[in-house]
């Protein structure tokens, strides 16, 4: 099994899935909306030869949206090195536009992205009280599903799963709670964070203990269906290539 991974690709995994589940950090924390709720400010990132994007604060919401183009401020990166050196807190931006916006640099994005961290990367003692658990699930969820889909295009080994799956939307559903699709046209996968409406296949899981157990790697995923935990419908083929891809993405969010 393949146990390298690609700079390039991590930093597609790490801007468009940990940086992009600001945008449910914001939806499911009221410290993290009360953060931004007066703030109007968009963030570019530029990598070179690598993924662009702009994260929008504003009125206690957080939006991801694909390219750069003309943000409020802009971090442009030399390679995927670096940026993902940031990522690691191991480096730090310099804008090439913005500089009057340093302050929500500094007081506002450093910040969210430490309490994303938390959710993220929670302790034992977090994960007892029922409500931050709930949050830690979702966001994981978030995460990994978008996640799936920079694996699948950037990452060869992701790739290669990715060319086995037809088009079609899959549901990855936790029952009674929420749902994310993802779509797969021509071998290129597109996560959305929103219940599918006609999925090929379905991932259910049976609640939010059974999902988080899962995702947080805790249980296996064969454990989890031999406990009825977990369930698949539809073409099932399209599920056992999208867990293929998940078993990837684990060495890039590990």
């Amino acid at each position: 099994m393949l146990t390298t991974i690609s700079q390039k690709t991590l930093a597609y995994v790490n801007l468009f899935a940990v940086l992009g589940a600001l945008e449910n950090l914001c939806e499911l924390v009221p410290e993290a909306k009360d953060m931004i709720r007066k703030d109007s400010v968009a963030v570019g990132f530029s990598v070179k030869g690598g993924p662009a994007a702009v994260l929008a604060f504003g009125g206690g919401r957080c939006a991801l949206s694909v390219g750069c183009e003309n943000p409020d401020i802009k971090l442009p990166f030399g390679g995927a090195e670096r940026f993902n050196a940031l990522i690691d807190g191991k480096a730090v931006p310099i804008p090439s536009k913005g500089f009057t916006k340093l302050p929500f640099l500094l007081m506002k994005f450093d910040p969210l992205t430490k309490l994303l961290v938390k959710y993220l990367k929670p302790s034992p003692g977090d994960l007892k009280n029922p409500a931050f658990a709930r949050i830690n699930t979702l966001l994981t969820l978030y995460t990994a599903s978008a996640a799936v889909s920079q694996v699948a295009n950037h990452d060869r080994s992701g790739a290669f799963s990715a060319a086995q799956i037809p088009d079609g939307d899959i549901a990855v559903n936790i029952a009674g709670e929420t749902g994310v699709t993802i779509q797969v046209r021509g071998h290129r996968l597109t996560t959305v964070k929103k219940p599918c409406e006609k999925p090929r296949a379905i991932m259910e899981f049976a609640d939010l203990n059974a999902a988080g157990r899962l995702l947080r790697g805790e249980e296996s995923g064969m454990a989890a269906i031999c406990a009825g935990s977990v369930k698949m419908y539809g073409m099932v083929n399209m599920i056992d290539n999208i867990n293929r891809i998940l078993d990837r993405v684990s060495q890039y969010l590990g």
